[in-house]
């Protein structure tokens, strides 16, 4: 038995939720039921409630723009509805237009994460719930699995200082949770003050990965392709704060890492010296199609991930980064132009959430034992959202 997303709980199971209402949809093209009916066609066809407006993330409602690329307000080709950008040319533009959200009755969210705290749908989401709060507009999250699980968690926790749009509020990296659960912790601690109901998903589990639970996999951006660059994402996402290729434009992004003046025997020999948990490294060489380095060969390697249970793929991204500068420290550089709307903080810090990482790579400093400083306040993350989790183990 497959687990059902929130969106088949509500419509199947608990519609009364949105009958009589004219409600507004913020989704993107992974909004599906485990027979890949999507939500804007069943909400769109729904009987005794309107859908009136459509919303688009980041990527866009069906998932063609590149990471970082504006997206214009459009209308949907399914449907013949408005679609209203939700993430356009500013920081302003992340915002949902207020006279639009006054003439819904609700607001329906459905957006999948994929768990790292950089992915940016959870903060379209918080965002949306901010702006809906002072209309008292009801806002219905449709809960759908974290694919890297809900048990494990790793990383430091973000510092204030280094809030973005991949990372607005202080989440460890992985941080084990599910977007509804996400909603009523950002609801409750961050003071959102949003009418808020999650529809839980029915039949999943803290401890599935994506293949536990039956459903089809929608790629949820377009360099998400399996839920394989879903488990190294944790880590291999750090790569975009460097001049080094993440392996966009290649088949197998965040799974490979490289940059053309890269020796890709002595990094993948060097990386398995260290030995890291659940990981091997094998010498690769790719050629970007587009982004960083395109049409160059790339030293570099793939990963290898030999036994998820135990694999930390954010350590696992700190070392990479690290043994890649040693290397060629004339060569290798942090990234210096505007990330995610901001320009006057480096990514790699806004990413890392914190500018000791960076300094400890500068320095020559030891990487584990920043890891080790993570253990109590992964310990209190862990207590602190307690309440508001709706899945067990």
């Amino acid at each position: 038995m497959h687990v059902r997303s929130g969106l088949e709980v509500l419509i199947h199971e608990e519609p009364f939720r949105i009958q009589g209402k004219k409600i507004g949809l913020v989704t993107h093209h992974s909004a599906v039921t485990s027979t890949l009916q999507h939500a804007v066609s069943l909400l769109k066809a729904g009987r005794g409630w309107k859908l009136t407006t459509l919303f688009g993330p980041e990527h866009g409602i069906w998932g063609e723009a590149q990471d970082m690329a504006h997206v214009d307000h459009s209308t949907d080709p399914s449907s013949g509805l408005p679609v209203y950008s939700l993430y356009g040319k500013s920081e302003e533009d992340l915002k949902p237009r207020r006279e639009v959200l006054k003439g819904l009755d609700a607001l329906v969210i459905d957006l999948q994460d994929i768990g790292s705290r950089y992915y940016t749908f959870v903060y379209t989401m918080a965002i949306c719930m901010r702006e809906a709060a002072p209309l008292g507009l009801p806002v219905i999250v449709l809960d759908r699995p974290n694919p890297i699980d809900g048990v494990h968690l790793e990383g430091n926790i973000r510092e204030e200082k280094y809030s973005s749009f991949v990372g607005m509020f202080p989440l460890p990296t992985r941080h084990g949770m599910t977007a509804g659960e996400l909603a009523r912790y950002f609801n409750k601690v961050f003071n959102l003050d949003c009418d808020l109901t999650v529809v839980p998903m029915a039949g999943w589990k803290r401890s599935m990965w994506w293949g536990d639970t039956g459903l089809p996999w929608v790629l949820p951006s377009p360099n998400m392709p399996t839920v394989f660059t879903a488990a190294v994402y944790p880590g291999m996402c750090l790569v975009e704060g460097t001049n080094l290729s993440e392996g966009r434009g290649t088949t197998h992004p965040f799974e490979f890492v490289g940059a053309p003046w890269l020796d890709s025997f002595k990094l993948a020999e060097r990386l398995n010296r260290i030995d890291l948990p659940g990981v091997r490294f094998r010498p690769h060489y790719f050629i970007p199609s587009f982004q960083k380095h395109q049409g160059k060969v790339c030293g570099g390697v793939e990963m290898h991930v030999t036994n998820r249970a135990i694999f930390e793929p954010y350590r696992t991204g700190l070392w990479c980064l690290k043994v890649a500068r040693d290397m060629n420290p004339e060569k290798f550089d942090w990234r210096r132009e505007t990330y995610e709307f901001v320009s006057d903080r480096l990514a790699i810090d806004l990413l890392a959430g914190s500018s000791r990482y960076r300094e400890i790579v500068e320095g020559g400093g030891d990487i584990d034992e920043w890891v080790r400083d993570w253990e109590e306040p992964l310990h209190d993350f862990a207590k602190a959202r307690q309440e508001f989790l709706l899945y067990k183990d």
